[in-house]
């Protein structure tokens, strides 16, 4: 393809995007099954008022649940899959629409279900299994629902908030088309005065130039736009803010953080304790802005000089068919079963490579239960190779707990979620390090693997205290105005990247750009997750088969035990410090080398 142009998605190779005809061979195949759904809602809603009446009546309406329930993942993966081909495309815009009407009509016709299954004595459940042998299935997942008693409303009020589904995911919806489909950017330019095409999956790409007048340009450009819509964007985030605190209030919790961290059965103290540590910290964040500024040899260091490649002679295009060689490569250690799954889907379409116009920005992995799918911006870049390992990881976490638990199970947490992708990206870096004694070769490397960590452990953490100064002022009552959003960033930036880094107006904006905070307290599990990443790597580089057999046995439990419990079960407790301190040393020890390399 033609550099520098973004092409259109008819113009991307088949064989380099993904395989949605797995799940349905036709939009009208997918049509058809949707319209079963509201047959699956009215036999599901014949059940109202019997769940507690007999065990054999309990399982029967489980089994439908756990039939339905994957039905229903296919058919939101197959809309929002091709929706994400081209978010300008009406017709999947569309699909993805009707798709949720009927998903919020089959929730609020099942919104019996929790407060009756509540409602079942321990002693009669327990004769329940008893009973019916075929109960046990399901046992943790009822185990876990009734652990939130204490949150669950009526049945009359549980179909409400049901009722209110549609509404509830408005901001987020509305933010995805604002800031994916519909604002547009003008072009960077560059120091020879040519134009570079400038959107949300070619920022990035600006930003790591050697060109410095094209990083400051697409920098400008693109948060000159989005400040063009800052009330705007603040409204969107001020509408997620006060959503997630109705649901909190009305399921009786303390705050937005306890409720969110509820539904996972994660201690709120594990969110609060990796700000403390982080903080405890930031003088190793401020000698890497110190050693950066240093080695690009500027007078003022930007925020648009933070991800070019410090040895810039190094870096070098790497086309897509030798990245996938790579990281097959560097995930030898995880064994052969693992590899195989990793080829296949390598081979078999799993992965939507390259960029398109309309195409949504970044990178993820979609557990199918057909099989993963991966949505990838590709630009040849090294980062762009860890990317392919990162959300890799994240597509054989979900084969393999699909693989080996019960639908009901196979969902693994958001806080174990980050942990197989950075373990993945941990080994790959291991494995690049080991493969050369170029000195100037390995800083670059190095270099690599410490913005890995400004970027998910520190940065992520910045971002987590952003969401919980934005929960806080919501919980007081307060409206999220641009300008107060916008104070608190640039103040959280201050405080993280210290005095040597140049906080300026544009990156007070960088908060409308980011898509996770509509994501509810997520951004916190990317560094949670990136600690216990780097304690498994090295366990698994060490110990071998055993720990290799441990965390093969972390993937493929699903949320068959709590998220605390499947990281213990691998090596690793994340309710003690030990873990992130142990990654914030390394990262240390990484700059203590890269000050050595660079003299």
């Amino acid at each position: 393809m033609e550099e520098n142009k973004i092409p259109l998605r008819s113009q991307i190779p088949v064989e380099d995007t993904w395989a949605t005809e797995d799940m349905y061979p036709s939009d009208e195949a997918w049509e058809e099954e949707l319209n079963t759904l509201s047959a699956d809602r009215d036999a599901a809603a014949a059940f109202a008022g019997k769940l507690g009446a007999s065990a054999a009546g309990l399982l029967e309406y489980l089994t439908l649940s756990e039939r339905v329930h994957v039905k229903v993942r296919l058919l939101a993966n197959y809309c929002m899959r091709k929706s994400d081909e081209d978010t300008r495309d009406a017709k999947y815009q569309g699909m993805v629409g009707q798709f949720m009407s009927a998903a919020v009509g089959l929730n609020a016709a099942t919104a019996f279900e929790t407060p009756e299954i509540m409602a079942i004595d321990d002693k009669t459940l327990e004769g329940f299994y008893a009973a019916e042998p075929g109960l046990e299935r399901y046992r943790r997942y009822l185990t876990d629902l009734r652990r939130r008693q204490a949150h669950i409303l009526s049945p009359v009020e549980e179909k409400l908030l049901a009722a209110s589904g549609e509404m509830s995911s408005a901001p987020d919806t509305i933010y995805g088309a604002f800031a994916d489909a519909d604002l547009t950017f003008p072009d960077a330019v560059d120091s020879q005065g040519q134009a570079h095409p400038l959107s949300q999956g070619t920022f990035v790409l600006c930003q790591e130039s050697q060109d410095r007048v094209l990083r400051k340009s697409a920098y400008e450009n693109l948060y000159h736009t989005f400040g063009n819509f800052r009330n705007t964007a603040a409204a969107l985030l001020n509408a997620q803010g006060k959503t997630l605190k109705f649901n909190a209030d009305a399921r009786k919790y303390a705050s937005t953080l306890d409720a969110s961290l509820d539904a996972t059965n994660v201690p709120t103290s594990v969110y609060l304790n990796l700000i403390e540590a982080v903080h405890q910290n930031l003088d190793k964040l401020h000698r890497y802005v110190r050693l950066r500024k240093k080695l690009l040899g500027v007078d003022e260091l930007h925020f648009y000089d933070i991800y070019t490649p410090l040895m810039a002679d190094v870096d070098k295009h790497i086309p897509f068919a030798q990245a996938k060689e790579t990281v097959y490569e560097a995930l030898a250690p995880l064994g052969e079963e693992y590899r195989a799954i990793l080829k296949e889907g390598f081979e078999n379409r799993w992965i939507d490579v390259y960029q398109n116009q309309g195409k949504r920005s970044g990178a993820y992995s979609a557990g199918a239960s057909v099989h993963p799918y991966v949505l990838l911006n590709y630009t040849g870049t090294l980062d762009s190779q860890f990317t392919l390992a990162h959300e890799m990881g994240h597509a054989l976490h979900s084969y393999l707990s699909n693989k080996h638990q019960n639908p009901l199970d196979a969902g693994y947490v958001i806080f174990v979620a980050e942990v197989a992708s950075t373990c993945n990206e941990a080994l790959l870096m291991e494995h690049l390090l080991s493969k050369t004694t170029d000195k100037k070769e390995r800083a670059y490397l190095i270099n690599h693997f410490l913005d890995q960590f400004k970027g998910t452990l520190y940065r992520q953490t910045m971002f987590a205290e952003f969401e919980l100064i934005m929960g806080k002022l919501i919980g007081e009552g307060k409206t999220l105005t641009a300008d107060t959003l916008c104070a608190e960033y640039k103040r959280l930036n201050e405080l993280y990247y210290g005095p040597d880094m140049v906080v300026d107006d544009e990156i007070a904006m960088e908060w409308a750009r980011i898509p996770h905070f509509y994501y509810d307290y997520y951004v916190f599990q990317y560094a949670t997750g990136y600690s216990a990443a780097i304690a498994l790597s090295r366990k698994i580089l060490t110990e071998g088969e055993s720990a290799v057999k441990d965390y093969l046995g972390f993937l493929s439990g699903g949320c068959s035990k709590s998220p605390i419990e499947l990281l213990k079960g691998a090596g690793v407790d994340m309710t003690q410090p030990e873990p992130v301190d142990q990654a914030l040393a390394l990262f240390g020890q990484l700059l203590d080398e890269m000050e050595a390399l660079v003299g």
